[in-house]
């Protein structure tokens, strides 16, 4: 057992996990137990700290929320994996130049013992053609040693093809939201830090994106119909934003979109663009063929400095709609300033 405790032990720890879970009205799914256990017993300070924080703040814990905490903090996917990747990334890719490298300087030193066979010069024709004899020996030699690494290279290439493949897997593990595809707020953090090393005074602008009234059609609808519209929503969101944006989902129903070296009023004719492509969306159920209501976009635009935090960006962004005092969906509000 992963804690070591005894069966009594385990057993009333699991019901008082569950039932913490029942407080924070969250359904008693595999991850959200793992949570809530490792919350009770404070196997992680992080863990518990990044929870009550976002209880402190009057936020409601829901299924994304938690599993965020989740992969960071119970399966350990922390920094340190992360920046493990980039060096055998890193090291990949030293390892396929200085192989193409050798290849050619090998090539190049064939070619000149070829060249300098015929320019010896002697005056004994017997000790000349010894030369001669042993250079050739000599480079017959080395061909077939270079032959045999090459081969070897070759395998060692296509061994780094597949590791290169796999990483690429594990990356999407660890950047990516498995539901929607976009990226998660660890790789949002990772590009800032980036974008900030590549140019302190970089400006990115920020664009907010809150699905309106989605908690009630949850409820009303079901988590796997939820789930379809937000991969149909992330997919539009995905749609506006170029190879250097960033398209995150920063929450259970929210969407980020980083956009550097944009003009704020240019990222706000990108949110309008995104909010009226949702609005057009029509959705049926394949099974029933029922018409589902109309889905809108609350969007937030503004601009930042690229050494601002994650969370300030999203919660600055955040607050150009909860200042809405009329509750207004279905519109995009860019800051004055």
């Amino acid at each position: 057992m992963k804690y070591h405790d005894s069966i009594e032990q385990a057993e009333q720890k699991m019901h008082a996990a569950i039932k913490q879970l029942q407080l924070w009205h969250i359904p008693a799914t595999p991850i959200n137990y793992a949570v809530s256990y490792g919350y009770l017993n404070k196997h992680s300070k992080l863990l518990n700290a990044t929870i009550e924080k976002q209880l402190a703040t009057g936020k409601k814990l829901d299924n994304f929320f938690l599993e965020e905490v989740y992969k960071q903090y119970v399966l350990g996917q922390s920094a340190f994996r992360g920046e493990l990747i980039d060096d055998l990334d890193e090291v990949l890719i030293d390892l396929q130049a200085n192989s193409k490298k050798s290849s050619l300087c090998t090539r190049r030193l064939m070619t000149q013992l070829d060249n300098n066979i015929a320019s010896l010069k002697s005056t004994d024709k017997h000790e000349i053609l010894t030369a001669i004899k042993q250079i050739r020996q000599t480079t017959q030699h080395f061909k077939l040693e270079q032959e045999k690494l090459a081969e070897q290279l070759l395998l060692s290439q296509k061994s780094t093809e597949v590791l290169r493949s796999e990483l690429d897997d594990v990356k999407k593990e660890i950047y990516l939201d498995p539901l929607t595809g976009l990226y998660n707020r660890k790789a949002m953090t990772k590009h800032l830090e980036l974008w900030l090393s590549d140019d302190p005074n970089k400006q990115v602008a920020a664009i907010v994106i809150n699905i309106d009234q989605f908690s009630q059609m949850n409820a009303s609808l079901g988590p796997l119909i939820s789930d379809v519209l937000l991969k149909k929503i992330a997919q539009k969101v995905s749609n506006y934003v170029d190879e250097s944006g960033l398209p995150i989902r920063s929450g259970g129903d929210e969407f980020l979109i980083l956009l550097p070296d944009v003009k704020r009023m240019i990222a706000g004719e990108v949110a309008e663009k995104i909010r009226q492509s949702v609005e057009k969306l029509r959705f049926i159920t394949s099974k029933s063929g029922t018409r589902l209501p109309q889905i809108t976009l609350s969007i937030g635009v503004s601009d930042y400095n690229v050494a601002t935090s994650a969370n300030n960006i999203i919660n600055q962004t955040r607050a150009l709609l909860s200042d809405n005092t009329n509750s207004q969906t279905n519109h995009v509000k860019v800051a004055n300033n």
